[in-house]
């Protein structure tokens, strides 16, 4: 078993045994993500009605306290009209899907959510005239399955944790001839969830377009989509020079960490309880492990404390970035705050990071309750 170490007294961070930097991203990379996919999508959601990139924020104090260059955040609360990156990747499966069939008459999309996946695929499916039906966990909470039931979607909701409501999803889906939109993959269902991912990699290329040259990049994990995604980027584009690459799950839902220090695709079970809920994975995407299994850099689980003092210290720069957004910099604050962390990462005061903030306040509840103010207080709505 690799060497974890032990971050600022709360946090795990795990150099990637498994990471081979010369090695080309090559023809079984790019069958899963590819640069021309990633065009092609940000050729089709450029188009959508309402499409503008989503700011790229310098995080000039944070840099300063993190004794590094600079810190840019990509901040997707205004992604369309629903505070998350989720839009690119859902709402573009959907498009392909109904393009595909020639037809959106009789498809009924299904999936299971967290909260931002499945409101994106509900607000794709009404673009589009196709029937959604949502499957949702017991901790979801109950602004985040109303939103998603705002965009027309039935939402069902099943005992038990993410996993299992990606189990229910595909039950009904295979009972009624219904169609899986996931943004996690598994034996025999692959294609969509490339379009998923493959739509997340938009983001990269708005952050080129607006200046990001990283040194480094922290950003979230879950079932490994975005961070599967931003990689492809990077890898395609810069092979070996690439920036490197953390990825930042809840302590409790760690899947990708544990992945990495098995040197195999590995479940965590339990309740994957933790405040960051679009990232209470147990099961990581097949799909996103195959790329992240030799090309990311390291891997990194923090406590929910972590996360909700980085959404209040955000939210003192008039920044409203919701609990699932803030991962990637809060792992970026702990690991700059620790010695070994720092010598492991190779940050130091010349490093330009990019940080992938990929929801804003999407349940408004829980963000008071854990900043303290509404996020209208905090940050105005562009005009």
């Amino acid at each position: 078993m690799p060497d974890i170490l032990t971050v600022s007294g709360d946090s795990r961070l795990l150099a990637n045994p498994g990471l081979d930097r010369r090695r080309p991203y090559g023809a079984d990379e790019r069958a899963i993500l590819s640069l021309e996919g990633a065009r092609a999508a940000h050729a089709a959601i450029t188009a959508w009605e309402g499409y503008r990139p989503t700011p790229l924020l310098s995080l000039d104090g944070l840099a300063r306290e993190a004794a590094v260059g600079s810190i840019l955040y990509k901040h997707e609360a205004h992604r369309f009209v629903l505070k998350s990156f989720k839009a690119l990747g859902g709402a573009y499966a959907v498009e392909r899907l109904v393009a595909a069939r020639g037809s959106a008459e009789g498809l009924t999309v299904t999936c299971a959510t967290d909260g931002n996946h499945g409101r994106a695929v509900a607000w794709g499916a009404r673009r589009l005239g196709v029937r959604a039906v949502i499957y949702v966990h017991e901790t979801v909470s109950q602004g985040r399955v109303d939103a998603i039931a705002a965009y027309g979607a039935e939402v069902r909701r099943v005992s038990g944790n993410y996993d299992d409501a990606v189990r229910a999803s595909a039950e009904a889906a295979a009972a009624n001839g219904w169609t899986i939109v996931s943004d996690t993959s598994w034996p025999g269902y692959d294609l969509i969830p490339r379009d998923v991912m493959q739509g997340y990699a938009v983001l990269g290329i708005e952050a080129e377009g607006q200046g990001a040259r990283p040194t480094h990049i922290f950003v979230q994990g879950g079932v490994g989509g975005i961070a599967a995604a931003i990689l492809s980027w990077t890898w395609e584009s810069l092979g070996a020079d690439r920036p490197i690459l953390v990825v930042v799950e809840p302590e409790r839902a760690a899947c990708l960490l544990e992945s990495a220090a098995a040197r195999r695709w590995t479940t965590v079970g339990g309740d994957l309880d933790t405040i960051m809920a679009g990232l209470a994975c147990g099961e990581p995407s097949e799909l996103a492990w195959a790329l992240l299994s030799p090309g990311a850099d390291a891997f990194m689980a923090i406590p929910d404390t972590r996360a909700a003092e980085t959404m209040r210290r955000l939210a003192q720069d008039g920044i409203a970035a919701g609990e699932s957004g803030v991962a990637g910099l809060a792992g970026l604050v702990a690991a700059a705050a620790d010695p070994a962390a720092r010598r492991l990462l190779r940050l130091d005061a010349g490093s330009r990071v990019l940080c992938i903030g990929t929801e804003g306040a999407t349940d408004p509840a829980i963000y008071r309750e854990i900043v303290g103010r509404d996020a209208a207080e905090v940050e105005k709505e562009p005009a």
